[in-house]
């Protein structure tokens, strides 16, 4: 949480778009650490161990002493244990780009990621938005009551 907190304080756009992201997996009760795997570019050994045990998601590597407001050194995606997408800009961009592998490939969502998925498809891209589950409904009639 604290890192969520840090990271909404940047003056970044990318920055405060990983803070949305991970506080949207945590409102949701969904672990963003598993979803978004943080590494530091020195340890070789980690970085491998991790990609190769990662079904889906996303990873950053990055520089020792670098604040959570830097970008990160490297942004990739992981699918079954092989990175398909590397050097990427921000991790905004490879959450996107995570969601397009995943329609391409008629792959179904990580099943500890359900409901952080269902919230990007179907409110922010708004794909097939008229059935939600009970946990994105009450978020999006938390979202749109404000609005009135």
């Amino acid at each position: 949480m604290q890192l969520v907190t840090a990271m909404a304080q940047s003056d970044n756009v990318e920055v405060k778009r990983e803070s949305v992201l991970r506080a949207l997996c945590l409102y949701l009760n969904e672990e963003p650490d598993d979803l978004i795997r943080e590494y530091m570019v020195s340890d070789v050994a980690a970085i491998q161990q991790g990609i190769d045990g990662t079904v889906l998601g996303i990873y950053t590597t990055r520089i020792e002493g670098a604040e959570v407001m830097d970008h990160p050194a490297d942004v990739g995606v992981v699918i079954e244990g092989v990175v398909v997408l590397e050097d990427l800009a921000s991790v905004s961009l490879a959450i996107a780009l995570l969601l397009g592998l995943i329609y391409a490939f008629n792959l179904s969502y990580p099943p500890k990621f359900r409901y952080t998925f269902e919230v990007i498809q179907k409110l922010f891209l708004d794909l097939d938005a008229n059935k939600l589950s009970h946990n994105v409904q009450a978020l999006k009639t938390k979202l749109f009551s404000e609005f009135e």
